[in-house]
């Protein structure tokens, strides 16, 4: 729950943006420093907390919990609170296990590039043990969650999303660049997820809003992957196309599939799920993504694609809540 749920990949996906900074210990101590747990005063157990809220990737969580939520109120008659709260909720535990059990598969890779080497288990902060029982946790309990207080479809997607991210997504990362692609599938999972928590089935407009973040997918990791081109190689992780040393293949898959999200943005007016305002913001939005990415795809310069990548995390979430706010004004007005 990636790509929307990867080490940065809010990726299914989603968890590859996260991995960028990391959170900052509060105990002053240099990351990759050993401490001696049962010497360590009682002041430093926020930096301990913290260690293991850094697993479940809180950006990307958040990418997610958005996602979960528009999926829900656009699925909504009428607003359903109950129903959303065990949403989140459970969607929370899924996407937060799923992180966490990325962690413990990737520590030794992440050991290998220097923007994840500080991450709690290849500094050596917390052992394999201990964050593989919290992933597995996590997720054993979200799964029952979503089962028990929304429906069995909803936590079958769920940890079909989960299992296809950690046993096809992640291994594929070391094997070939159609990892992007496979991830793209696990990642669109939450707001499908929403959206089944409600009506208990997949209808055309939950299909319709698995497709958005499907595509939005492939201009905001191939961005990710491009920065950060140099440190995946030393991990052997093929997240950009091989062979694409000038950037010639990503950024056109980047075009290619920023149009197609485009397009697909405006189905959802085309189905009736919004009106003209939303249509509006959908343009307007989606020309603005299709002008960072010319710009991305000109340049092939890192300031270029990360000007993409914020491009991509300002457009989801403000395009989700014009459709949201569109539909509302649709049955209230």
């Amino acid at each position: 729950m990636n790509s929307s749920i990867d080490g940065n990949k809010s990726r299914g996906h989603f968890a590859e943006l996260s991995s960028q900074s990391g959170l900052m210990r509060h105990d002053g101590q240099r990351h990759g420093t050993q401490t001696n747990r049962f010497e360590t005063p009682q002041t430093h157990l926020p930096a301990w907390l913290m260690d293991f809220v850094s697993l479940i990737k809180p950006e990307v969580l958040l990418l997610v919990l958005i996602t979960t939520g528009a999926g829900c109120l656009m699925a909504s008659v009428s607003l359903d609170a109950p129903t959303l709260f065990n949403a989140l909720i459970g969607t929370a535990l899924v996407a937060g296990g799923t992180a966490a059990l990325n962690h413990y598969a990737e520590r030794a890779h992440d050991a290998k590039m220097r923007r994840t080497a500080n991450r709690p288990l290849p500094s050596g902060r917390l052992t394999p043990r201990a964050v593989l029982g919290f992933g597995v946790l996590l997720s054993v309990i979200g799964t029952i969650y979503l089962a028990v207080n929304c429906n069995l479809l909803t936590s079958a997607i769920g940890l079909a999303a989960l299992l296809s991210y950690l046993f096809l997504y992640t291994p594929l990362k070391r094997r070939s660049d159609l990892c992007t692609l496979i991830g793209a599938f696990p990642g669109a999972a939450p707001i499908l997820m929403g959206w089944t928590a409600v009506r208990g089935d997949i209808s055309l407009g939950g299909w319709i809003l698995y497709a958005i973040l499907f595509f939005w997918q492939f201009p905001h990791f191939l961005a990710i992957g491009w920065m950060y081109r140099d440190d995946y190689a030393r991990a052997r992780m093929f997240m950009i196309p091989k062979n694409d040393d000038n950037g010639v293949v990503a950024f056109r898959q980047v075009w290619i599939m920023s149009a197609a999200l485009l397009v697909m943005s405006l189905f959802p007016a085309v189905l009736g799920m919004a009106g003209s305002v939303y249509i509006l913001a959908a343009l307007i939005l989606g020309i603005g993504l299709l002008i960072a990415v010319h710009r991305a795809a000109s340049h092939h310069t890192n300031l270029a694609a990360k000007e993409l990548l914020h491009a991509t995390v300002i457009y989801l979430p403000v395009l989700l809540l014009m459709m949201v706010l569109d539909k509302i004004a649709l049955i209230y007005m």
